[in-house]
């Protein structure tokens, strides 16, 4: 059920707000509306740079985005239209979307926790790591895909110890709601976040499931919640009071590319959790 085609692709709709469609399909006229991985990468992070300013537009909710993440997606994705970026903000803009899922997606490396009673103690980046049982893990294509080789990810196949070079495992959630719930409960003192302006996330699935996104297939009829499953870079992260939630620093000032190039380095989604609502 979870490899079905159709269902990814209402998965990164439902993740990226965005109506998206299998690249395969008819109605695809042109690779110029092709979501890439990097994209979906660089969107994800991106959007989840704290602070956010959240106001209101319209009876509905819109959260700013960050200083340069308008403009990066202007200059790689033909004006903003991928993710609805107008005039500096973040609005629902009705494009179809097209992922290739050979590009986008990686099977081979996909995961079902749904039949595990328990999580055996394993060990990710030399920290501490609970598989997330009760979830699908659809694998996203990852690997050789950044200059410093694949060390990052350990080695393939089951393990409960961790091996030399890889990362420790976080997760975020992706519904804007729980970006403000983040905010305001967790990190604002006054006008400026407690742990500063940066990329946050935790190790602990169970507080991204407060987080989580929610969606109703039209392909199944069911509906379902999901979460991104991200390594993240032990040098680069910062372990907030609160020890469930990291940052990585992202200062105020930085310029677009040097904001790709910390978040390329330093927090990497190789997976979607996703999970059906009973």
């Amino acid at each position: 059920m979870f490899q079905d085609l159709d269902l990814r692709a209402e998965v990164i709709s439902a993740i990226c707000g965005q109506k998206v469609k299998p690249s395969d399909t008819e109605t695809c006229k042109t690779r110029a509306n092709v979501l890439s991985f990097d994209e979906f990468h660089l969107h994800q992070c991106l959007r989840n740079l704290q602070p956010h300013v959240v106001y209101l537009e319209d009876e509905k909710e819109i959260l700013d985005p960050p200083q340069h993440y308008s403009s990066y997606l202007s200059d790689s994705a033909g004006g903003g239209k991928y993710f609805g970026i107008v005039q500096g903000h973040l609005k629902k803009v009705e494009i179809e979307l097209f992922i290739d899922d050979k590009d986008f997606f990686d099977p081979q490396y996909d995961y079902d926790f749904t039949q595990l009673s328990n999580s055996a103690e394993c060990m990710r980046g030399g920290e501490p790591y609970k598989r997330p049982i009760g979830w699908y893990r659809m694998a996203l294509k990852v690997k050789d895909k950044y200059p410093d080789g694949n060390t990052w990810l350990g080695s393939k196949g089951w393990r409960s110890h961790s091996v030399p070079g890889e990362w420790p495992v976080s997760y975020h959630g992706t519904s804007s709601g729980g970006a403000k719930g983040i905010i305001n409960s967790q990190y604002m003192a006054g006008d400026g976040a407690v742990y500063g302006r940066g990329i946050y996330s935790t190790p602990v699935l169970a507080e991204s499931e407060n987080y989580a996104k929610t969606f109703q297939s039209k392909k199944t009829g069911k509906s379902y919640k999901v979460i991104l499953q991200n390594r993240i870079n032990p040098e680069r992260r910062e372990v907030c009071r609160r020890s469930d939630y990291w940052l990585i620093p992202v200062v105020a000032g930085t310029s677009a590319s040097e904001e790709k190039e910390i978040v390329e380095g330093a927090i990497r989604p190789y997976g979607i959790l996703i999970q059906e609502i009973k």
